[in-house]
């Protein structure tokens, strides 16, 4: 997601509300949404592999190894 497609999320967005999107208009937004979501959540993602735990018993998790194992 690049600063041209968010600008272009919120271009949408306030004509939405000032004067109506056509059908075209309404499908890109919902690309946009879903590509900009997306973004998010892989962003959320890399920034969580990045993260270990201290448990109580003092080993480490690393988050990253708990991802791959859910996902197996």
């Amino acid at each position: 997601m690049n600063e041209a497609d968010i600008k272009r999320i919120n271009e949408l967005y306030h004509k939405m509300k000032n004067e109506g999107l056509t059908d075209d208009e309404k499908e890109e937004q919902a690309k946009l949404r879903k590509d900009y979501v997306a973004a998010i959540r892989q962003n959320m993602i890399n920034n969580l592999d990045n993260v270990s735990v201290v448990n109580p018993d003092g080993t480490v998790t690393h988050l990253s190894e708990v991802r791959k194992k859910k996902e197996k």
